[in-house]
């Protein structure tokens, strides 16, 4: 509460800095950087790919020089913000606890996973958003087109914006809607062999293998979108899209040069601790947990967007 000082406990902290190393979905889509950035504000790369493949005329003379090239990068400025929850818990209630249960311990993971729902709907609102990508990198799919469709062609659409990209994708990622229809879709059954499906169902691996693909990352996050005191109102944060996404399995600052469609820059650790509450006959506590990021989209010429791929 207002007055008293934040105090981070590492007990609480270490709880939720591992709850982070779990598998998660946003972590995958737009990794963080390897190594935090040392203040607030920050400043990142991003490149004009076209003078990787502008070729000036490369011939030397017997007695002539080089001719010179130069290779650049414009600087962008970004800020971290600050995102965190906390809950109030009364002493009485750590006091009469049942053996092996610490309401605080649950207040700090249980908040930090909402935390981490928050980032996970940022990350696909972002990935997922048409106005993050260039005009030639992103298509609207309708009603044949689409890929819950059987005369639909996912397989050549896939492809063919996979051949169009300036770098090659090696992420896929589908809400869980999209990715139940392309592994029942019967020109995807059809085109692998029987090793690749289970009861007319294509596998994951499977699917990848056929589209070349490293990787595909599968939302399946509910979000409840109906306001406080409302009846609850499920809806999944993947939607119905999907994306094409270049983003190199690891990265350490957001100036070492390697291309990437978006990654997540991260200010400090993860932090979770307490402050007095005056709640109660015996007082309380507040415990928060939370975070400092930002998650940036460096070249969004790395990616390629389908809206609506399934109705």
């Amino acid at each position: 509460m207002s007055g008293f000082p934040f105090t981070p406990d590492p007990r609480l902290t270490g709880l939720v800095i591992a709850h982070r190393n779990a598998a998660l979905i946003a972590d995958r889509v737009l990794p963080r950087l390897g190594m935090p950035v040392p203040t607030r504000q920050f400043r990142y790369l991003k490149f004009d790919f076209s003078q990787g493949i502008t070729i000036p005329d490369t011939k030397v003379g017997r007695k002539g020089t080089p001719n010179q090239v130069e290779f650049y990068a414009t600087e962008v400025a970004d800020q971290v913000e600050d995102y965190g929850l906390s809950d109030v818990i009364p002493n009485d209630d750590v006091t009469n606890a049942p053996t092996g249960y610490d309401p605080r311990d649950f207040a700090a993971t249980k908040l930090i996973e909402l935390v981490d729902l928050d980032r996970e709907v940022r990350v696909a609102n972002v990935v997922f958003d048409a106005a993050t990508y260039p005009s030639g990198n992103k298509e609207t799919l309708s009603g044949t087109s689409q890929w819950d469709d059987p005369d639909s062609t996912p397989i050549e659409d896939v492809q063919d914006a996979m051949d169009a990209m300036i770098m090659r994708p090696n992420k896929l990622v589908l809400g869980r809607p999209v990715w139940t229809r392309l592994r029942r879709h019967p020109k995807i059954i059809a085109a692998i062999s029987t090793s690749g499906t289970e009861s007319g169902v294509a596998t994951l691996t499977a699917v990848a293998d056929l589209l070349e693909i490293p990787e595909i990352v599968v939302g399946d996050a509910w979000v409840n979108t109906a306001k406080k005191g409302q009846t609850v109102t499920r809806t999944r944060a993947w939607g119905k899209h999907a994306a094409l996404l270049h983003v190199p399995a690891s990265l350490s600052s957001t100036t070492d040069g390697t291309p990437a469609f978006g990654y997540t820059a991260v200010y400090g650790t993860r932090v979770s601790g307490e402050t007095p509450a005056k709640v109660g006959l015996r007082g309380g506590v507040e415990i928060t947990s939370g975070e400092s990021v930002a998650e940036v989209i460096a070249s969004s010429e790395l990616g390629h967007l389908f809206t609506n791929a399934v109705s």
